[in-house]
């Protein structure tokens, strides 16, 4: 459809200030899916990305949090590195791909069809916006990465969305 949907802005969530700037050739032919239960009950998404950004900074060292994208299980899409820059989400295809996080432990539970439905909007959208090749594929964590990540729930479902 080309429509994109709403994303909660770093400001709005409440980034840390950041000034991480290294950038992505864009279009990516790569979109890498992934799950972060870091703090997972906590009281919002908003302060569960303000949680895992506090760990990849402080305790990983990052400049800024990993994933490109975050979707909560309320349905909404949470700005992390945004389209343009480089991730750190996945080692071995940070700098071809866009890093979508789903908050959650996806082993014995799926996430919400409103999530499902959030991430699909927005790999539609950067498709039309040309930060997604249209013939992009599609990966979890655990195909390009030591891992059991994402939870097979989550897993199970992105592979068959198509293009995986």
């Amino acid at each position: 459809s080309g429509t994109c949907p709403r994303i909660v802005t770093k400001s709005e969530w409440g980034s840390r200030s950041t000034n991480y700037n290294v950038f992505l050739n864009l279009p990516v032919p790569k979109v890498e899916n992934e799950e972060e239960s870091f703090n997972f009950h906590s009281s919002s998404c908003s302060q569960q990305v303000r949680n895992i950004q506090n760990y990849h900074m402080d305790g990983r060292g990052y400049s800024d949090i990993g994933y490109n994208f975050l979707v909560g299980n309320d349905g909404n899409i949470y700005e992390g590195r945004g389209w343009d820059r480089r991730g750190a989400h996945a080692v071995n295809v940070n700098s071809e791909s866009i890093g979508i996080c789903f908050m959650g432990d996806f082993t014995g539970q799926k996430p919400t069809a409103s999530a499902i439905a959030a991430a699909k909007s927005l790999i539609s959208c950067g498709v039309s916006l040309g930060k997604i090749r249209g013939a992009y594929s599609l990966y979890g964590h655990r195909d390009v990465g030591s891992t059991a990540c994402p939870g097979n729930l989550l897993y199970d479902d992105v592979k068959s969305w198509g293009r995986y």
